[in-house]
């Protein structure tokens, strides 16, 4: 690589003081990135403890390596899916005492105009987070109906003009496949009224946005390792999760309290009969602080979320 993958910890404080860090403990890192937060989990580790690091990003991968080299803990680097996480546990019967996510997206993979990921930086419309994936930006974009792009514009981008934004990229790839993202953003911007590009927020924002999600299928594979992760989690446990949209938090929200109330009986039930227990309980929402969000904007609308898994008595 030309420079460094690096990614900006958000609320660093905040997650560390969440996962309530145990020395001889055994931590994973699903999102690892560039190592920032994963390195300040495994320097609280003692040489018995263990840290799994995981990202799909190959580049992710060894620069995480790079970065943890220096610590005294067991360390295991996997280039796998956090959705994947999970099943790795138990076929190597391992318990964590604690779980990080963070679902933003590094600030290499962003700055980095291969990648395809940005809106401010022409190059190949790409995205995919995993370069070994099949599904690219362009695919979705040339192959997708008009209609499936209406609808991954309004349900992973809360896009506005989600119906205008579509018909124009159809209209455009009759003439020529669209292939940068330069091309792209021209598009959105041709296909929303004029006072939107006066906007604060760039017109092309939620496009992509819905558009890398779609690639990557960040909403499933949340939904998928929040509903297997619990059981390779120790009693006293944490699990913590970074979001950075509504949808994110909302599949967060919801899994953490169905994990405080399970109980599937009919609300008019005397008693409960279905015999699910509560898993644990969930913390108060942090934020980050506005000395954060000035020094690195893109902390702005993440949240952080941990699950506590009770003790059983």
């Amino acid at each position: 690589m030309d420079r460094e993958f690096s990614h900006v910890p958000v609320m660093l404080d905040k997650v560390i003081a969440g996962l309530d860090i145990r020395p001889q403990g055994v931590y994973a890192d699903g999102t690892a990135g560039g190592g920032g937060h994963a390195f300040e989990i495994g320097r609280r580790l003692s040489e018995s403890g263990r840290l799994i690091a995981s990202d799909r990003d190959a580049e992710a991968i060894e620069a995480c390596r790079r970065r943890l080299a220096e610590l005294k803990c067991q360390t295991s680097f996997l280039q796998i899916s956090f959705e994947n996480l999970p099943q790795y546990l138990k076929d190597n019967d391992i318990m964590i005492d604690g779980l990080l996510l963070d679902l933003g997206v590094s600030s290499f993979q962003l700055d980095t105009a291969d990648r395809g990921f940005s809106y401010m930086l022409d190059a190949e419309l790409d995205m995919r987070m995993d370069r070994d994936s099949t599904l690219s930006a362009k695919d979705v974009v040339n192959t997708y109906s008009q209609y499936d792009l209406e609808r991954i514009f309004k349900e992973y981008g809360e896009e506005r003009y989600a119906k205008s934004i579509a018909a124009g990229i159809v209209r455009a790839r009759q003439d020529k496949p669209v292939t940068t993202t330069f091309q792209l953003v021209d598009i959105i911007k041709s296909s929303v009224p004029p006072r939107t590009l006066r906007e604060k927020q760039h017109p092309a924002k939620r496009v992509f946005q819905a558009i890398r999600i779609e690639v990557n299928d960040e909403l499933g594979q949340l939904q998928n390792i929040l509903e297997s992760i619990m059981s390779r989690v120790n009693e006293g446990g944490r699990v913590a999760v970074i979001t950075f949209h509504s949808l994110e938090d909302r599949i967060v929200k919801t899994a953490f309290a169905k994990f405080e109330r399970p109980c599937t009986c009919p609300p008019d039930f005397p008693v409960c009969i279905c015999g699910k227990k509560p898993l644990g309980h969930a913390l108060e929402l942090q934020k980050p602080s506005s000395a954060e969000v000035a020094a690195n904007p893109r902390a702005r609308s993440a949240k952080l979320r941990v699950f506590v898994k009770h003790t059983e008595e």
